[in-house]
Parts: C-alpha cells; sequence; structure tokens
C-alpha cells in the first residue's frame, strides 16, 4: 500500500532516479514541484528542483528556485543549505562524468558549482577538463576562474592522491592545447608546489617542453617551463641537456655555454662525454666568436669518438644511441680535412644504425626480404611507376624548404608517384609548408616514433627513399637506417650522414673531388651538371640604404651573411686584409648568433689587420626570405665563408647579380659555392688559396668595370645556365631514380 500525505503519492520518490536515468527532466521537476507544494519547508527538494531546471538548459530559473529557498534563512542556515546544494550538484556532476556523453550537462553542473563556491579547487580542476575535453577551454578562464591565486593559496599537501592526479593531468592537457600561452606557464608555477613531488612531473613536463622548443620554435618558452623541472631533481641530466640547447636556440648563448660545460662535467661514461662536449660545441658555435674553447672542444671531440669501440656502441641505451649519431657535425665547420671528417662520421654512423637494427631485427629482416620479393617480382625498371619518397623536418620556411621545392613542382607524375614524410610535423601556419601538403600525392604528417616513420614507409612500398635532413635530425636517421625502402639516397640537407643504410650520395662534377668515393661510405652519384638547380627565388623591397648605414654612395661594400657556425678566424682574417686593401670599402656583416661574441670577434680581428672599427657594420636580421634578398643588392661584392661555404646564400647571391669571392676546399662543404658559380658560368672569384681569396676580393673591389662585366653574365645566366633550370635538373634526378631502380632489380640476391 502507497502512503500518501497532502495528496503527494509517495512513490514519486522512487519515479524521480527513473526518469532521470531517462534524461526526462522536465518529468521529474514536475515531480519535485508537487513535492514542494506537499511539504515546503523541505529545502532539499528546492535544491533538487534547480538541478532539474538547470538540466534542461534553464539556468536563469534553476538560479532563482534557490536563491528564493534560502532568502528567508539566517547565516547559519544559508551555510548549511549552501553545503547540501553543493553536494547534490557534485554527486549529480559525477554521476554525469561517468558517462562521456553527458559531459557538456557535467561542465555545465561544475560552472555553476563554481559560482557558488569559487575557491573549491577539486571542482575547478574538474571543470577544466570538461572545458578542454568539450573544447570550450581558453587560456584566459586560468585568470577568470582565478586558478592560479587559488592554488598558490592552497596548502602544499593538502590535496590527496588522486587531486594530484587529476592536476597533473589537468596541467598536461593545458600544456597541449595552449602550450604558448602566458597563463600556461603561471599555470605550471603554481602547479609546481602541490606536483613536485609526482612521480610522473617530469615525464608530462619534458615532452611538453621539448615540442614548444623544437616543433613551435620557441625555445625561450620552452627553457621558462623546463627550469621549473630542475627544483624537482636539480641534477637530471636529460633536464640539463635538453635546458641547454633551448637556451642555445633562444639566443641565451652563455647560459647555454656554462650549462653545456656543467652537463660535460656530470657524466662520467665515454658516450656520455661524446653527447655533452657535442653539446658545448653546439653552444659555441651557434654564438660565434668563441673560436678557441671551439678548437679545443674539437679536439677533444675527435680524441673521444675515436676511442669509442663498436661493441660498446652496441650495449648502449636507444636514447643515447640517437644523440650520439649527430656528434660528428662540427668537424665540417672547423677545418676542411675531408678524408679524416668523413672517417669520424662514418665510424659514429655505422655504430648507431647497428644499435638501432638490433633493437629492430626483427622488422629490418621483414623489409629485407620483402625487398628480395619485390625484385624478383619487378618487371624492369622503366616500366613501372616509381614510387619515391622525400623525407624531411624542413619542408617548410628553410633553406631545404626553398631548394627542394622545384624538383617537387617539376616531377613527371605519369612516372612517379611522389609521397612526402613531415617529420615531426606541427601546423605552424607557414605558407611554404602548406604549399608541399598540397603538391604532393600522398603527403604523411609524421611525429618522432623512428619505428612508426619507417614501418609507414615500407607499408607504402617506397621504392626509392630521399633523405633531405642527414645529420640534422637524429630521428630521420634513426628511421632511415632500419632500411624500410630498397634504395635510399641523400640529397641536398647536408653532406652525407654515413650509415651503411644509404645506398647514394648525390652530387656533381665539382662539388666533390674524382677521389671522393674513396672515403665515402656511400655510392657517389654525379649529376651531369649540377646537384642543385631552382628557377629563382622571390624578391621583395629592401629595407637596407647606404645613407641609413652611413656609408657614402661612392663606397665599395663588402657583405657576408652566415650564422655563426661559419664565422671561421681564419677566413675572417682574409676577409679583414681585403678591406684593409681597398679605399673607401665597408664591410657589413649579418648572421644568427651572439651578438655581442660575433662584434667583438670582428672588432678584434679587425684591430689586428689595421682595419678601422668604423668601416664595420652589423647588420640585424630581417623576418621575411624576401626582404633579405633584396637587401642583398646593397652589396658590391660579398665575401664566402670557408671551409663551411654558403649553399642558399650563395644561390641568392647569384641570382641577385653580385660578384662573389669563393674558397674552393676539398669536402662538399667548402665546394658548394664552387659548383654553383661554375654552373652559373662565372669563375672569376673562384679562389683555391687563401691568397687567391685575397686578390681577388681586392680586384673585385677596385675594378668596378669588372664587378659590372659579372653581373652583366650573372643576369644573362638565368636563361641559360643549368643552375636556373630546374625543369632540366629535375629530368636528370628523374633519369638518376631510374637507373638506380634498374641497378637494384638486377642485383643479384
Amino acid at each position: 500500500m502507497t502512503a500518501n500525505f497532502g495528496g503527494l503519492d509517495y512513490s514519486w520518490q522512487e519515479q524521480v532516479p527513473k526518469s532521470i536515468l531517462a534524461r526526462d527532466y522536465s518529468k521529474a521537476a514536475v515531480l519535485y514541484e508537487q513535492a514542494i507544494s506537499a511539504e515546503p519547508d523541505v529545502k532539499s527538494n528546492y535544491w533538487h528542483l534547480g538541478l532539474m531546471l538547470l538540466l534542461q538548459g534553464q539556468e536563469e530559473e534553476a538560479t532563482t528556485t534557490w536563491l528564493l529557498a534560502m532568502v528567508d534563512g539566517t547565516p547559519e542556515q544559508v551555510e548549511l543549505w549552501t553545503a547540501e546544494l553543493l553536494a547534490i550538484l557534485e554527486e549529480e556532476a559525477i554521476r554525469l562524468e561517468a558517462s562521456e556523453d553527458n559531459n557538456l550537462l557535467a561542465w555545465l553542473i561544475r560552472g555553476h558549482i563554481r559560482e557558488i563556491a569559487p575557491t573549491d579547487l577539486k571542482n575547478l580542476i574538474h571543470l577544466v577538463q570538461l572545458a578542454i575535453d568539450l573544447k570550450k577551454f581558453t587560456a584566459e578562464n586560468i585568470q577568470d576562474w582565478r586558478i592560479i591565486e587559488i592554488l598558490n593559496a592552497e596548502q602544499v599537501g593538502n590535496l590527496d592522491a588522486e587531486q594530484t592526479d587529476e592536476l597533473l593531468q589537468v596541467l598536461q592537457k593545458v600544456l597541449k592545447i595552449q602550450p604558448l600561452h602566458q597563463s600556461t606557464r603561471e599555470l605550471a608555477q603554481a602547479c609546481l608546489p602541490h606536483l613536485q613531488k609526482h612521480p610522473d612531473f617530469i615525464g608530462v613536463m619534458l615532452p611538453a617542453t621539448l615540442k614548444i622548443g623544437h616543433l613551435l620554435l620557441r625555445p625561450t618558452i620552452a627553457a621558462s617551463l623546463l627550469e621549473l623541472c630542475l627544483q624537482v631533481d636539480t641534477d637530471n641530466i636529460e633536464i640539463l641537456e635538453t635546458l641547454a640547447s633551448f637556451y642555445q636556440n633562444g639566443g641565451d648563448y652563455a647560459k647555454g655555454i656554462n650549462l653545456a660545460k656543467h652537463c660535460y662535467s656530470l657524466v662520467q661514461t665515454l658516450p656520455e662525454k661524446i653527447c655533452t662536449n657535442h653539446l658545448l660545441l653546439r653552444g659555441l658555435m651557434t654564438a660565434g666568436g668563441y673560436w678557441e674553447e671551439t678548437c679545443s672542444a674539437i679536439e677533444r671531440q675527435e680524441s673521444l669518438i675515436l676511442a669509442l669501440r663498436e661493441e660498446e656502441a652496441i650495449k648502449l641505451e636507444q636514447a643515447t644511441v640517437e644523440r650520439l649519431l649527430c656528434a660528428g657535425f662540427f668537424f665540417l665547420y672547423v677545418r676542411d680535412r675531408s678524408r679524416q671528417n668523413r672517417q669520424i662520421i662514418n665510424q659514429l654512423s655505422q655504430q648507431c644504425q647497428g644499435n638501432f637494427q638490433s633493437y629492430a631485427r626483427e622488422q629490418v629482416q621483414r623489409y629485407s626480404l620483402d625487398f628480395v620479393k619485390r625484385r624478383n617480382l619487378s618487371t624492369g625498371g622503366r616500366n613501372k611507376r616509381l614510387k619515391v619518397g622525400y623525407i624531411s623536418h624542413y619542408l617548410r620556411s628553410h633553406s631545404v624548404g626553398w631548394l627542394a621545392r622545384w624538383l617537387l613542382a617539376y616531377h613527371d607524375r605519369d612516372r612517379f608517384e611522389i609521397h612526402l614524410y613531415l617529420m615531426l610535423y606541427q601546423d605552424i601556419g607557414d605558407p611554404l609548408q602548406s604549399w608541399y601538403v598540397n603538391q604532393a600525392e600522398h603527403c604523411h604528417k609524421l611525429g618522432a616514433d623512428s619505428g612508426k616513420i619507417a614501418d609507414r614507409i615500407y607499408e607504402d612500398e617506397i621504392d626509392i627513399l630521399v633523405d633531405l635532413d642527414s645529420l640534422t635530425l637524429n630521428n630521420t636517421c634513426k628511421a632511415i637506417a632500419l632500411k624500410p625502402a630498397p634504395i635510399q639516397v641523400t640529397w641536398l640537407g647536408w653532406d652525407a650522414s654515413g650509415l651503411p643504410a644509404i645506398d647514394y650520395f648525390i652530387a656533381d662534377p665539382y662539388v666533390l673531388p674524382e677521389n671522393a668515393q674513396e672515403y665515402y661510405q656511400e655510392r657517389i652519384w654525379r649529376l651531369p651538371q649540377t646537384y642543385i638547380a631552382v628557377d629563382g627565388f622571390e624578391v621583395g623591397v629592401p629595407t637596407l640604404r647606404r645613407e641609413n648605414l652611413n656609408i657614402p654612395n661612392d663606397a665599395v661594400v663588402y657583405y657576408s651573411g652566415q650564422r655563426g657556425y661559419k664565422r671561421h678566424p681564419d677566413t675572417a682574417r682574409l676577409q679583414m686584409r681585403i678591406i684593409k686593401e681597398v679605399p673607401n670599402s665597408y664591410f657589413l656583416i649579418k648572421g644568427l648568433g651572439d651578438e655581442e661574441a660575433i662584434s667583438s670577434f670582428f672588432t678584434e680581428l679587425a684591430e689586428l689587420e689595421g682595419v678601422e672599427r668604423d668601416r664595420l657594420r652589423f647588420l640585424p636580421i630581417v623576418a621575411e626570405e624576401s626582404v633579405h634578398r633584396a637587401n642583398l643588392g646593397i652589396a658590391d661584392v660579398v665575401l664566402d665563408t670557408y671551409p663551411y661555404n654558403g649553399a642558399t646564400t650563395t644561390l641568392e647571391t647569384l641570382w641577385m647579380g653580385i660578384p662573389l669571392v669563393t674558397r674552393v676546399g676539398e669536402q662538399f662543404a667548402a665546394r658548394n659555392s664552387y659548383t654553383m658559380m661554375m654552373n652559373a658560368g662565372i669563375t672569376e672569384g673562384i679562389a683555391w688559396t687563401d691568397e687567391a681569396y685575397v686578390q681577388w676580393g681586392i680586384r673585385l673591389g677596385k675594378d668596378p668595370d669588372l664587378r659590372k662585366h659579372i653581373s652583366w653574365k650573372l643576369w644573362r645566366s638565368r636563361q641559360s645556365s643549368p643552375l636556373w633550370n630546374a625543369e632540366q635538373f629535375t629530368r636528370e634526378m628523374e633519369k638518376a631514380y631510374e637507373l638506380m631502380w634498374t641497378n637494384f632489380i638486377n642485383k643479384p640476391n
């Protein structure tokens, strides 16, 4: 028998939960209204009625219901009733959160809990999580909801294990969706006291900072976040090394160098010393001007690498091997000893590849066996539409991106199926990156997992994989070391990587000496004329004028625009000799690096060579590539660097019709400008000795007619030279690919 009081059937208490589960909130509201009519003094019915109205989206009505029920209460009663209301709302929010399709209602309820109890940290944590999941969260919410203020006021230790887990999840999500906002950094700082003992704090922060620093290219922001981790673990070598690289990338060179030195002092093993010494070299060379320390570090690096035996390298952890891979990178910038440099690079690459393949033995064997089957099934090299894949992190506004685009634009799509593998892809709003994404038939936006990247290439059945990164990105090298394609080629990005998994290195008749095969691990494939060609460059409106630099109109302006890596003191000294010998001449110096260190570097050399400081001008970097190229027009003569020449900068100089002086050496990096000048039909300015470099620099400065003649030849070359015929170059590359494929299918098993 059902009891009845005041006309209300008490079975309503059983009907309400059923209505709520069926999401019939209007029916539940009617039942609560009836209950209030029957028992107006039972306040909980008002709380539930307001909740039912809220779940129907009637927020104003819900709030009014709660306020009217409290209006006649004493302060003590209102406090008690508020606690009851909050408990009811919290319970319903938890119930709704258990089902993801109810997150919107849960978010709505927690928003009202925040209005009633704005300092409830537990509720705020859930509110942020729901807002993020529903894509309603903005960085401004952190300030609007006073989250940082509330976290700072919360006593350390008050949060239980579950709450700290939830707080860390919130921080991780905010770092993912709003990584660059100032409020995110403030949130991380406020979370630190509550999370510094959490075992996963560093595991959340470190990957987030790597993304911010390396993918989003905001190293200063990444450093500020990673510094928080040092408060948790002051001697964590991974944190220290990563932080040093962020300082270096962000232009805080002194910090980056000093922290790298500290890292070197902490490590004990030979591989770790190689890696940390490389980090120190990176800081010194990025800054520029620290040549005495650089030479000492280079000598130490060679000794360390040569001491590393192959059996030692095979036993290393993968993370260590990945860092070892690029440890020979800076030798090419310091010395032109091709055979010696290649020995070091080849040794390291071979050791690292052996390690990579030992960890992925089954994967490598699967690829290899399949290549044999594909070779046996192939009917011929020229009867097949070859699948060519290009893999790189730099297919964007970067030197590699500016140069490789012409090959992509002219590829014969009837004969070649083009795949792009964009390493560590992030949509950074870059127009050139967008062009690449839209240019390829198949564009793969990849992360950092080299094993998955290799599998993607293998599953696409790529015939020829073209590496554009070489040793500039270890993730690319690791994927290539697993040999996911039967033919693998290095082109454009740097010198050869030395990986045994690479079959060919693209060169031309000039960029490598005739005997280079003696010390290259890869087979050198020489194209008939040039290893690179472009149709030209976009040129904007110049922002440099002589009068603004206090340079007379009749002066001779020399120019050198390279980053700190390439500022070798021996070459800079030769440049000063040129300036000294040419009356009324000025030297414009531009490039990334430590401005103070580079200024001191050139000023000291100028004083040693008897050149007045007033004849030097240090130029700032300009953001737009087209403006940079337009500004080259201020120069009468460009002085190239050595032992590492310009590459893109040389092409830009020649395209702008400006005479160039280059010093030719042995290694690939010391012959870039040489091959480009030869392929533009220019021999004036090519020097094979230091003395010839100085002589050409002086002659071009003193002979305006010769400069005009060279400029005229360069302008004429646009119509006839191989360097400016990207379509012809593409046909030569395509012939090379087809011959490589023919060699592969004719190779005995």
